[in-house]
């Protein structure tokens, strides 16, 4: 509610400074001039967000198998973890935009390109965090596990991960915001379709009004997705909420 008040504050703001200072409009146009450009171009704008949306779900996809799967196999072999974690961080050491061309170059104009350089933007966070939360079991619960003769993956499957569930739930979050910017710079690199592409366009023809359309339109793509993972994880968590409202009510 706060939020959307505040938009709508902002945007009587941008409103009236248009008005009252009237800069040209190829350089910020008014938000009535956006929303008629988000109206005039929607069948583009919509055909193209449904391309970028596409590489957005599949980076994400893949960052969570990728991973998910490299924080399960660090933390069942810490031998594995000592060689491979710091190529993880080497990974990110690498400018990303760089690389980009030379995935065009070997993958041609095609979506697996923008799809990958969307993973590498994406899945460090999430191999992080479930990593640091696969490790942040209860010292008890493990003792007792341990003292019921448990077997490792035992004690994987029915104490660590769900533990870690809010930790990969975070970096999952943080993995659907970065895959968006990833996806959007591949398309800017080589590409004939998506949202980047179409700003890309739009700003070589000077069309701002466009040009900001299509980044409101992209921005609403990555907060309706950051709030349907939101949903997700509290529908897949539902026993952690009720455990703190439990608690907030014997601390009350």
């Amino acid at each position: 509610m706060r939020g959307g008040f505040l938009a709508l504050l902002l945007l009587v703001a941008w409103q009236a400074g248009v008005e009252l200072f009237r800069p040209p409009s190829f350089i910020l146009p008014a938000p009535s001039q956006v929303a008629a450009a988000l109206w005039s171009e929607r069948a583009t704008l919509l055909a193209n967000a449904g391309v970028t949306l596409e590489e957005i779900l599949l980076a994400v996809a893949l960052s969570a198998v990728v991973g998910v799967g490299l924080a399960v196999a660090m933390r069942m072999s810490p031998r594995f973890a000592g060689g491979a974690y710091p190529w993880l961080v080497a990974s990110q050491m690498f400018p990303t935009v760089a690389i980009a061309p030379i995935l065009v170059l070997w993958l041609g104009y095609t979506l697996a390109p923008k799809v990958l350089l969307a993973v590498l933007w994406s899945f460090f966070p999430l191999v992080v965090s479930t990593y640091d939360g696969l490790g942040r079991v209860d010292a008890d619960a493990e003792e007792l596990f341990a003292s019921w003769g448990a077997g490792r993956w035992r004690r994987f499957r029915a104490l660590e991960w769900p533990s870690a569930l809010p930790a990969v739930f975070s970096g999952l979050k943080l993995a659907v915001a970065f895959s968006v910017s990833g996806a959007v710079v591949g398309e800017w690199l080589g590409a004939q379709a998506g949202l980047g592409y179409l700003i890309q366009r739009y700003s070589s023809q000077l069309q701002a009004s466009a040009v900001f359309a299509a980044v409101f339109l992209l921005a609403a793509l990555g907060i309706g997705l950051f709030a349907l993972t939101g949903r997700v994880e509290r529908r897949v968590l539902w026993w952690l909420r009720t455990a703190q409202d439990e608690i907030g009510r014997e601390e009350a």
